[in-house]
């Protein structure tokens, strides 16, 4: 049964995608995870290509297409075992809020650039004493006369190296209310006072590009203000419930990828006289994974028709985030133990997903936030 909407124009969409993902992308991998590093060439290639920012509107390059395209985008970018191109990040994550929040002036300056490439996106939250908290983010945007003035170190910022244009969230230091503080503010790279720290050496995500962010008396103009002052925690809640979806969305592909290629393996996998598949141990293992992962797609999908009928499911995508996202860990280190010896071999072809798995359980909120999220719902 088909619960999501696909029509034609999508089918055809992926079939592009995927091709083009074979020939430009996944030759690269390797390289790319060796070096830590993707480079931007190959954000402005996948870009002009037509695969970035689907949703965008086609008066600023964009496709004009629904969040379909979005979840084809991020399934089959999990298709290829590799996360160091995130163009979800960019595209679903941190272009919505130039598209829900930015003035006129603001989209048709910044939107042609995301669509083509030219223009890589990050947002700045994450700080080193505020992570899932945002009421404790510590960075300050002081006003002086025609400019605001940034102060204030983010972490853990993804594209943080490759960033042309950062989404940072900085509290007004005269407004005691946490809550109401907070603004979202645009930075281009190479404004005054803006600088960019060493890319961290992470456990897995090689490639994908993680730095600290500075930010000492960056003077950038009133007019870089995104939406509304101090409505900035409303405007990142507003988003969080797509940006965990897009998360969940990636790990269940990736996790379909490490099962299938763990089932190619253990059917041609020989030991005794007989395929790995025949022992009763794996092939239970097997059974049990297949089984949570078509589970999960069916619940992951309706929870995709309500978000793009508008509905508010925060509970229910919580729910999908910390449940998929364990789920990926889980089916990696179930799966590494089928391979065995073979899976201490950097030759393993879910060894990286096994290191690359770890972080999305702390991605968009941890998994205890969500649970914290979902007991609220629950009156608990």
């Amino acid at each position: 049964m088909q619960i999501l909407p696909y029509k034609e124009e999508h089918h055809e969409f992926r079939k592009r995608l995927r091709e083009y993902l074979q020939k430009e992308v996944i030759p690269h991998i390797d390289e790319w995870e060796k070096n830590k590093h993707v480079p931007k060439e190959a954000w402005q290639k996948i870009g002009r290509a037509g695969f970035l920012c689907p949703m965008v509107e086609k008066k600023y390059g964009g496709l004009g297409g629904d969040f379909l395209y979005s979840v084809i985008l991020s399934e089959e970018f999990g298709y290829t075992n590799h996360f160091g191109l995130f163009a979800g990040l960019h595209s679903d994550i941190i272009v919505p809020y130039i598209v829900s929040f930015g003035t006129e002036e603001q989209k048709q300056k910044y939107l042609p650039g995301c669509v083509t490439g030219d223009i890589i996106t990050a947002v700045a939250m994450t700080e080193p004493d505020a992570g899932s908290d945002l009421t404790s983010i510590t960075t300050t945007a002081t006003e002086e006369g025609d400019y605001v003035i940034l102060n204030g170190t983010k972490t853990f910022i993804s594209n943080g190296i490759n960033c042309d244009l950062v989404i940072v969230a900085a509290r007004d230091p005269e407004v005691e209310d946490p809550y109401k503080a907070l603004s979202l503010y645009l930075v281009e790279d190479g404004t005054e006072g803006f600088k960019k720290g060493n890319k961290l050496d992470k456990m897995g995500l090689n490639s994908q590009d993680t730095a600290e962010l500075f930010f000492v008396n960056c003077k950038i103009p009133k007019s870089n203000l995104l939406g509304k002052k101090n409505q900035g925690f409303l405007m990142l809640v507003e988003k969080l419930q797509q940006e965990r979806l897009v998360c969940s969305i990636g790990a269940l592909a990736a996790s379909e990828y490490i099962l299938n290629t763990t089932i190619e393996f253990a059917k041609n996998k020989m030991f005794k006289g007989n395929p790995y598949s025949r022992y009763q141990t794996v092939q239970f293992s097997l059974v049990e994974l297949k089984t949570q992962l078509k589970m999960a797609r069916a619940f992951l999908e309706s929870l995709i028709v309500d978000h793009m009928e508008k509905k508010q499911v925060v509970a229910d995508i919580s729910m999908a985030k910390y449940w998929l996202t364990d789920l990926f860990k889980n089916v990696a280190d179930r799966c590494l133990d089928i391979y065995g010896e073979a899976g201490a071999l950097e030759s393993c072809p879910i060894d990286r997903s096994f290191r690359d798995a770890r972080v999305f359980s702390i991605f968009a909120g941890t998994n205890e936030i969500m649970k914290k999220i979902v007991g609220k719902f629950m009156g608990l």
